[in-house]
């Protein structure tokens, strides 16, 4: 009888603690939430760190005011460290394809109608690509790898006087129903294209690039 007795006095204060919990409990759970509303009402609560964007941002202000000092002038020579590309720049005045193939004979070419460096709008710059072993001709090796180019990527193009720096923002294969690339856009924009002529619809690859610096070129 005496075992008995103790066995139900156990149960009783088992009972007795585990009560006692759920009331901690939840007396617990009820000051957290007072005092974390609490605390969020005063804007003392930390807040979750700022998501890091992996998008270049361009200094809006520091770049207008370098590229407004600049006078408009026609690009010379284009260089891309990442993908070791080093090379000139035609500007034929004419958008008679067979002028602008010539020119892709002896390197790069800008688009005439197209933005010179420092003027608002897109500078389209065209070149050959080509891994034929039996090509002689540097010119119809100048855009090879620029669809390599990585996102943030910088590409220098020189005029006569300044320095212009782009850095990548888009890669893309284009097929050869795709749309025109764009003459007119907002802000200063580089575009380089492979070609393989000016006169027939063909598959190529695309690089746009923002202007994020100019600087005069060394004496």
């Amino acid at each position: 009888m005496a075992a008995v007795n103790k066995t139900v006095q156990l149960i009783r204060a088992f009972g007795r603690a585990y009560a006692q919990k759920w009331s901690f409990l939840a007396t617990f759970l009820a000051v957290f939430f007072v005092s974390f509303a609490t605390l969020a009402t005063l804007d003392i609560v930390p807040e979750p760190p700022a998501k890091v964007v992996a998008d270049v941002e361009v200094p809006s202000r520091a770049l207008s005011a370098s590229v407004a000092m600049a006078t408009p002038e026609l690009p010379v020579r284009i260089e891309v460290p990442a993908v070791g590309i080093d090379v000139s720049i035609k500007n034929p005045e004419s958008t008679n394809v067979a002028v602008l193939d010539e020119a892709l004979l002896t390197g790069t070419v800008r688009y005439p109608t197209s933005a010179k460096l420092g003027e608002e709008g897109n500078v389209i710059l065209f070149g050959h690509s080509s891994y034929l072993p039996i090509v002689n001709n540097e010119a119809f090796k100048a855009f090879n790898e620029i669809q390599n180019l990585k996102k943030g990527d910088r590409i220098l193009v020189h005029g006569e006087t300044m320095t212009y720096v782009y850095v990548v923002k888009q890669v893309a294969e284009a097929d050869a129903e795709s749309a025109a690339i764009p003459l007119n856009t907002k802000g200063h924009t580089l575009t380089l294209a492979t070609c393989d002529s000016f006169g027939k619809k063909t598959d190529r690859f695309i690089v746009v690039a923002d202007l994020v610096e100019s600087y005069p070129l060394a004496n």
